[in-house]
């Protein structure tokens, strides 16, 4: 069950930035199975069991993330992460071009959220098309977005506009790929069990929004 991060959590994470070779990370892997693995696994089976319980017609699965970065692209930063995350997502090989739904520990800050790692401008060509054919349902998710505080939209935009900057969803049109997220720095709410909670509601607000983003790649094909 989780009960919580700890601070020896923060600590290792720290530790793992700064000694970022095999010699550290095989001295201390007890230390990373006890204080990371662990309670991220708690965490990530808890939350997603419990969002299931009430989404299950998603067809989404839960995936841990390891700390080891892929052997077959040697990374100047060292051969393990330092940072930890878990996502619910629909089991596809080709996942980065998919919403998923998110949850990321750094030594610095948490944060979860629902979103792409990296939309296709086809994905975000589908957007377009959808909301110029029909702009309503996503006005409403729209609405819904800015009387909640909780999550942000965040992205990167093109360079050149794709539409009117007063065209009330213009915020979403002109995005290369997004996220709605929310973030906060290394706090108590980590360290609380209450953490599964906080989580689970999130992405139950978010599953609307989810439900009207997967099915863009469908859209291609009408």
């Amino acid at each position: 069950m989780f009960s919580g991060f700890t601070t020896q959590t923060i600590d290792f994470l720290w530790n793992i930035r700064f000694n970022n070779n095999k010699s550290w990370f095989e001295a201390h892997k007890e230390e990373y199975n006890t204080v990371l693995k662990k309670p991220m696994q708690e965490l990530a089976e808890e939350t997603y069991n419990l969002f299931i319980a009430n989404h299950d017609d998603l067809n989404v699965r839960l995936h841990i993330s390891r700390i080891y970065r892929d052997a077959r692209r040697p990374n100047p930063h060292g051969p393990y992460k330092d940072c930890l995350w878990f996502t619910i997502r629909q089991h596809a090989d080709e996942w980065t071009d998919k919403p998923v739904f998110w949850f990321e520990l750094t030594p610095e800050a948490w944060s979860y959220g629902m979103g792409y790692y990296s939309a296709r401008p086809q994905t975000m060509e589908n957007l377009r098309a959808r909301i110029d054919n029909n702009p309503k349902l996503l006005l409403l998710l729209d609405k819904e977005m800015k009387q909640q505080s909780e999550f942000v939209i965040e992205g990167c935009d093109y360079a050149r506009p794709k539409c009117d900057p007063e065209n009330p969803l213009a915020t979403w049109y002109n995005k290369k790929s997004f996220s709605l997220i929310h973030e906060e720095k290394i706090n108590e709410v980590l360290f609380s069990p209450n953490l599964v909670n906080r989580l689970t509601q999130g992405f139950s607000f978010l599953v609307p929004f989810y439900k009207y983003f997967v099915t863009l790649d469908e859209d291609s094909n009408s």
